[in-house]
């Protein structure tokens, strides 16, 4: 091999290790190690708002009094809002999940992994469950104290087969 082609074949190498170093922002993404991936929430709530993103479509829901008669509220007077990190909102598309199939006022249940630092935010872990709506009321049909909408009759899975 010849010198010239040896410092070729050398820039070449080094252009090639610099174009992967530079692309990397573009494809890194964040951790889940903020996240609890040891424990696992099971929530029930109101639909507040659907807010896709191009890496994390985000719910952001009501939670629900165990009794399913109310809304939780905190010390403060105000109910307890709960976000859920999900997957891109093109790959929530796919499976079910727009802002039409889950307005506000939906009713849903969902298991997250907890934020560590044990605020109000989670990861979606499995499918989401959608409380079905009574035909003649309009109106959620909600599950029973203690109960999630995988229980009640008509539920609606996306984003897999078992709750």
């Amino acid at each position: 091999m010849t010198t010239r082609t040896l410092r070729v074949l050398t820039t070449a190498a080094g252009v090639a290790v610099l174009a992967v170093i530079l692309a990397t922002p573009a494809w890194s993404h964040h951790s889940f190690a903020m996240y609890d991936q040891n424990k696992v929430v099971t929530l029930t709530g109101v639909v507040k708002q659907y807010v896709p993103q191009a890496n994390h479509a985000e719910f952001h829901v009501y939670v629900l009094t165990a009794d399913r008669k109310g809304l939780e509220k905190g010390k403060d007077g105000k109910y307890v809002e709960y976000g859920v990190e999900m997957a891109g909102t093109a790959q929530l598309e796919r499976q079910g999940v727009t802002a039409q199939s889950y307005p506000a006022g939906t009713v849903i249940s969902f298991h997250v992994n907890p934020l560590r630092d044990g605020s109000n935010f989670g990861a979606r872990v499995g499918a989401l469950a959608k409380c079905p709506t009574d035909a003649a009321t309009k109106k959620p049909k909600l599950p029973e104290a203690g109960k999630h909408c995988d229980s009640v009759a008509g539920v609606t899975l996306t984003g897999g087969n078992t709750f």
